[in-house]
């Protein structure tokens, strides 16, 4: 395994919910290649800052992406979240 990665667990997480908006953390960690206490806090820190919304269905939850929200990072900042979901959405897995 690489000693770094270019997107950040947050990056990962948030392109796990848009795959899947009603995944559970379980999932997410598991995919992502963290605990499930890590996903919660990184899924709180996405909803806290307006990534995501959470809407409670029974026992589940399902996530809802602010696609327009910008990037965090000055640098970047007039980019917008949607814009890296929709390149991490075009790339065709390789088979």
């Amino acid at each position: 395994m690489a000693d770094w990665t270019f997107l950040t667990n947050h990056a990962h997480v948030l392109l796990c919910v848009a795959r899947d908006p009603g995944v559970r953390l379980r999932e997410v960690a598991d995919t992502v290649g963290i605990t499930e206490r890590a996903a919660q806090k990184i899924v709180a820190d996405l909803v806290q800052a307006g990534y995501l919304t959470r809407e409670r269905d029974g026992r589940r939850n399902h996530y809802q992406l602010n696609r327009d929200m910008p990037l965090r990072h000055p640098m970047d900042r007039e980019h917008q979240i949607g814009e890296i979901l929709r390149v991490f959405s075009a790339i065709e897995p390789e088979q």
